[in-house]
């Protein structure tokens, strides 16, 4: 039985416990750093240690579950997460004999919190290279990172909207396009908020890692270059931008939602505006194969083309995908001459 120290729970709550790989229950769990009252850290301490009991939390990768506390007496969203400190991780490798203390990190808030899952992940792999539990660096350091956790890992994409308005269609045109972004004269946090936006709205890992490296290079080759967005006056101002239908339909989408100001319903927007681009460009895909014999459904493809709103955008990501397949790319040339008609 190791004796051990914990991680952290929160609204912008902490509340954190530790625990080595568990055994059975040979495990202990103490109170690192909290902002919960007392009954519902005990209520939560329970939970973290019936799914450490189970195994049921694995190294690096967050959960997220639904927890009934007393206290706002309703259940909330919890994303918990088990890590070790990385540099204890390298010493206990060398010298099995190490036994380095194990942390739960647990953030509490909205049960959304599931479209941000990533984004936490990340967020703790940050608190683990910078982890050092004596005292000193968890009141300078550690609790102030926790604290910040729903500010700086859900809400950069609010932010954007706001920031942007109806430019943000400018934004998305980018990011569906892998269009090189420079960002002038902005803030450090305005900087990565962008380019946090433009990583959530790209379709990496959606579409092959092939496709999307050449389609950057195709983007950066192109004769307009990178989109510039300068941050000096109150509103950013955007040079080499380039827009469609499609993009300026779902920046109204979250124009419209920005009245609420939930962030969770930003991400929500943003994960639906991903997967119409995917199910455009499957269809697209689907008729281009049935072009390869069908004049009628080479018509079919143009009228979709044309009527989706991202024409711009599709036919580059086929034109792509389609390079090595002769038939295919006949298709696409034939379909470049008539839109560009």
């Amino acid at each position: 039985r190791s004796a051990q120290q914990g991680a952290d729970s929160g609204d912008g709550s902490p509340s954190s416990a530790a625990a080595e790989t568990p055994s059975g229950e040979d495990f202990s769990l103490s109170l690192l750093d909290t902002n919960l009252p007392a009954e519902a850290e005990t209520e939560l301490r329970s939970f973290i240690a019936k799914r450490l009991t189970k195994g049921a939390l694995f190294e690096g990768m967050g959960n997220v579950a639904s927890v009934g506390l007393s206290i706002p007496e309703y259940k909330v969203g919890c994303y918990y997460c088990r890590f070790q400190q990385e540099n204890l991780l390298e010493m206990a490798t060398l010298e099995s004999d190490i036994s380095a203390s194990e942390y739960v990190v647990c953030f509490l808030g909205g049960s959304e919190k599931d479209t941000f899952r990533l984004e936490l992940d990340k967020y703790i792999q940050s608190l683990k290279i910078n982890l050092d539990v004596e005292q000193k660096t968890l009141e300078t350091y550690v609790s102030p990172f926790l604290r910040s956790w729903f500010e700086n890992a859900i809400c950069p994409v609010q932010r954007v909207v706001q920031l942007f308005q109806e430019k943000l269609a400018f934004l998305l045109h980018a990011a569906l396009s892998y269009t090189p972004v420079e960002v002038k004269n902005a803030d450090e946090r305005t900087e990565k908020d962008i380019s946090r936006f433009l990583a959530a709205a790209s379709l990496q890992g959606l579409v092959q890692e092939g496709t999307m490296t050449s389609l950057c290079i195709a983007m950066t080759e192109e004769q307009h270059k990178s989109m510039i967005i300068d941050c000096s006056g109150p509103q950013p101002q955007l040079h080499n931008a380039g827009s469609n239908r499609f993009c300026e339909d779902w920046m109204q989408a979250f124009v419209n939602g920005a009245e609420g100001g939930n962030p969770f319903l930003f991400r929500q927007i943003l994960e639906n505006f991903k997967l119409k681009a995917i199910q455009d460009i499957n269809n697209l895909k689907r008729f281009i194969r049935q072009a390869e014999m069908n004049h009628y459904a080479l018509f079919k493809c143009y009228m979709f083309l044309k009527n989706c709103g991202s024409g711009d955008i599709l036919l580059k990501i086929v034109k792509v995908e389609h390079a090595e397949m002769p038939e295919a790319r006949n298709v696409v040339t034939v379909l470049e001459e008539f839109m560009r008609e």
